[in-house]
């Protein structure tokens, strides 16, 4: 029996709830309202997508099709599971994004798919959808593809002029891991593909001689996403390969999805999903990579088994486990340091270095700026104010730690 668009709706929307890398920020401005046509990359909506900034972005977050032709062991879409299947056609993911959009239910469209026929046929019907959503249609919001790395370059570079970001899944964190779970998928193409286009957006930033505009492509850049707990990679290895990945492909977000079991999987894959917890600590430690001045070897050092701590954040374990450069004068450290002192981000450092240039700053003044005291106290000297033997405490991590709770019996 042929399904609804209704139904095939539910079945295709839930079936991209495993894809995590849709956050629609970085991209240019573009809005209806001043140049005509339809939508705008930018405002707040009723969504499932987050902004680093806060901003919560609406997008209609769908598969074109659960059909594939591939037999990824983790993945419940693969060729051998007995999901329900269904598919859209270009027009119809058109239409969808439209009348959702009028609706004001959404900002933009997250697309990704099944291999189906094979990886130029999928591909050419995701660059269809974008190519029409934006020339037929003048639609202005947010657009995100997800690409396969086998298509060819012709393609991706077209979903390029049309698309908002583009991402290529690294899947696993180690080529033994794709090789044992996704045996279809060659990690060389995927890093060509990334390399590829790195390459393009590169290119394109450049201004032209004669008109010294830049090409539009791809404005916010590429992502990848990679599966957490599959493949038994502790954090260590992941870091370290997120590390790489954005050295050597200028992306602008790794996500981290945590593997969920699925129905009918390979033995060899794990009984039981890892703890959120450690998906969240890997976003922390890759912030601090990112933007705090950490290298990886010195988030993960001394954790047992490469794994990071699940009870405290990296930079507080960190802090912990180096007590020797604490505590840290905020009226003179610099800032490099500061960015090391837990409870103190980077918004925080700027305001300290821009305020002690008036006055020596106190204790309470941390609080001004939306600073944890508690937090931050072990770790600072200000004027009037000393740690003393609090920095000096043998259990200072047990002032930390989560609260021991009481599990439910039912």
């Amino acid at each position: 029996m042929k399904k609804s668009l209704k139904e095939r709706l539910a079945v295709l929307s839930d079936a991209a709830k495993y894809d995590a890398s849709c956050a629609s920020s970085g991209t240019t401005k573009r809005d209806s309202s001043q140049s005509g046509g339809l939508g705008s990359t930018e405002g707040a909506g009723i969504c499932h997508a987050y902004a680093p900034d806060g901003r919560c972005i609406s997008l209609l977050k769908i598969l074109l099709t659960n059909f594939c032709i591939y037999d990824c062991a983790y993945c419940i879409n693969r060729s051998s599971s007995n999901v329900e299947r269904a598919r859209f056609s270009v027009e119809e993911v058109i239409w969808l994004t439209l009348e959702f959009y009028r609706r004001n239910y959404i900002e933009g469209l997250f697309l990704s798919s099944g291999i189906i026929r094979s990886s130029d046929h999928t591909m050419e019907q995701m660059v269809r959808v974008a190519r029409e959503l934006r020339t037929v249609h003048n639609f202005r919001g947010y657009i995100h593809l997800k690409t396969i790395p086998e298509a060819s370059a012709q393609l991706i570079e077209e979903a390029g002029l049309y698309a908002d970001r583009l991402s290529i899944n690294i899947e696993l964190p180690t080529d033994t891991g794709i090789t044992r779970f996704a045996p279809e998928k060659r990690p060389a193409n995927i890093r060509r593909s990334m390399g590829e286009l790195r390459l393009k957006i590169e290119a394109a930033g450049e201004p032209t001689l004669q008109t010294k505009k830049r090409k539009r492509f791809v404005p916010a850049g590429q992502s990848t996403q990679m599966i957490v707990g599959a493949d038994g990679a502790d954090d260590a290895a992941i870091l370290g390969t997120s590390a790489r990945l954005y050295g050597s492909y200028d992306l602008k977000r790794v996500y981290y999805s945590a593997f969920s079991p699925i129905p009918d999987s390979s033995k060899n894959l794990p009984l039981i999903k890892p703890p959120l917890m450690r998906e969240h600590r890997l976003y922390q430690a890759d912030w601090l990579y990112r933007f705090y001045g950490f290298s990886v070897p010195e988030i993960v050092e001394g954790r047992p088994g490469g794994m990071l701590d699940l009870d405290l954040d990296p930079k507080l374990a960190w802090a912990l486990a180096n007590r020797q450069h604490f505590p840290l004068d905020i009226n003179r450290a610099d800032r490099e340091m500061l960015l090391r002192v837990p409870g103190l981000g980077t918004k925080a450092v700027k305001s300290i270095l821009s305020s002690r240039l008036h006055r020596r700053l106190r204790l309470e003044d941390l609080k001004h700026l939306g600073v944890s005291i508690r937090k931050v106290q072990p770790f600072v000297t200000a004027e009037g104010w000393s740690p003393r033997r609090l920095a000096e405490r043998a259990d200072l991590r047990s002032l930390f730690e989560p609260k021991p709770q009481q599990l439910s019996l039912l």
